[in-house]
């Protein structure tokens, strides 16, 4: 298509002669406005594949995939320095003693002066506000903290 655009646009460029009709406008003359243009299937489908570069569920590699999704923050604080780091691994692990499902998606973590501590590994907001209201009736003492994130998270397949 670009190549025909070009060309037109090359043949339009000699066509601005008193004897030669431009070629444009002897189209549309033609054709009514109504223009139809082939493209060749391997064209279009290189075309309509994915243009946002996302990866759905079928474009997953086997093994260890990374991509944006979302986590469930459950500790985030950053007073009391000396204690942080023992404080936010021990909300993981209360979480994990109660909701197995989540081993091996506890996340806890330091950006001074704050530790963290996030929750799984949710492709849509919907599911981690799911998991979300979960856990908040799981532990009520702390579901205020509680919040749905957007976070690099791990999917393997």
């Amino acid at each position: 298509m670009i190549a025909f655009l070009l060309g037109l646009s090359f043949v339009c460029g000699f066509a601005q002669t008193k004897d030669i009709p431009n070629p444009v406008e002897k189209i549309m003359e033609e054709s009514e406005g109504q223009i139809t243009i082939e493209i060749p299937e391997a064209i279009l489908t290189n075309i309509l594949q994915n243009p946002s570069g996302r990866k759905g569920n079928s474009e997953l590699k086997s093994g260890i995939n990374k991509m944006a999704g979302y986590r469930i923050q459950v500790f985030s604080d950053g007073r009391n320095q000396s204690t942080l780091e023992s404080r936010a691994k021990a909300r993981g692990n209360l979480i994990l003693s109660k909701f197995p499902k989540y081993k091996g998606q506890i996340y806890t973590y330091s950006s001074s002066p704050n530790w963290y501590t996030r929750v799984g590994n949710f492709r849509t907001a919907a599911e981690a506000n799911s998991a979300m209201t979960e856990l908040k009736k799981a532990f009520p003492n702390f579901s205020t903290e509680m919040r749905v994130v957007r976070s690099q998270i791990v999917v393997i397949k």
